[in-house]
C-alpha cells in the first residue's frame, strides 16, 4: 500500500521537480554557450575564459539541479497513482535521470576539470594539452535528452508496464444475448425483452 500525497504537498514537489528541470535544462544551455563560444572563437583570452568559467559554474549547480530532478520525481512517482515503474513514461524518465546523473558525476565533470585546466594553460601562454571538442557531444545529449524528459511528462505515452489482471465484468448471465440500456433509468435488458 502506497502513502498518497495530498494536494498541497503533491503541488509543492511538483513546482520544485519543474524549477529543478527547469534549471538544469538553462545550465545545460549555458554550458552549450561556454563550450560553443571556445570552440569556435580564435582569441585565446576568450577561450581561456569560456573554458575556465566551466569548471566554476557547470559541475556543481547541474549536480544539485539533477538531483533535485530525481528527488522530487521519485517522490511524486512514490506519492502519486503514476508510481516509479507503474507505466512506461515514469520508467522511463527515472532511467534518464539516473544514467544522466551518474554521467555528470562521472564523465561531464572530469572532462570540463580537463577542459579548465586547457583554459588555464592557454590563458599562461603555455601551449595547451587537450581537446575540448569532447564536450561537445554532452553538449549536444544532454538538451536532447531533458527535452525527451518533458515530451514525455506532457505526453505520457505508453500506458502501464504491466496490465492489470482483473476478472472481467459480468455483462448478461446469458452469452447468447447482447444488451440494451432501459429507457428509464432502468438497468440493461436482453435486446427483443418484452416490456
Amino acid at each position: 500500500m502506497t502513502s498518497r500525497l495530498g494536494a498541497r504537498a503533491r503541488k509543492g514537489y511538483l513546482v520544485a521537480h519543474i524549477v529543478s528541470g527547469g534549471a538544469w535544462i538553462g545550465i545545460d544551455a549555458v554550458l552549450g554557450v561556454l563550450v560553443a563560444t571556445a570552440l569556435v572563437s580564435d582569441d585565446p583570452a576568450v577561450v581561456a575564459t569560456s573554458l575556465g568559467a566551466l569548471e566554476l559554474f557547470a559541475i556543481w549547480p547541474m549536480l544539485i539541479a539533477a538531483v533535485l530532478t530525481l528527488g522530487t520525481g521519485v517522490v511524486l512517482g512514490l506519492g502519486t497513482k503514476y508510481g516509479l515503474v507503474r507505466y512506461w513514461w515514469v520508467a522511463v524518465k527515472l532511467a534518464v535521470n539516473v544514467v544522466m546523473v551518474l554521467l555528470i558525476l562521472f564523465a561531464l565533470r572530469p572532462g570540463l576539470y580537463d577542459a579548465a585546466g586547457y583554459g588555464r594553460q592557454l590563458a599562461a601562454g603555455v601551449p595547451p594539452q587537450g581537446d575540448p571538442a569532447g564536450l561537445l557531444y554532452p553538449v549536444i545529449v544532454a538538451p536532447g535528452l531533458l527535452l525527451f524528459a518533458s515530451v514525455l511528462s506532457v505526453f505520457k505515452p505508453w500506458g502501464r508496464v504491466r496490465k492489470e489482471t482483473r476478472e472481467p465484468a459480468r455483462r448478461n448471465d446469458r452469452p447468447d444475448q447482447t444488451l440494451r440500456t432501459g429507457r428509464r433509468g432502468g438497468g440493461a435488458e436482453p435486446v427483443g425483452a418484452r416490456r
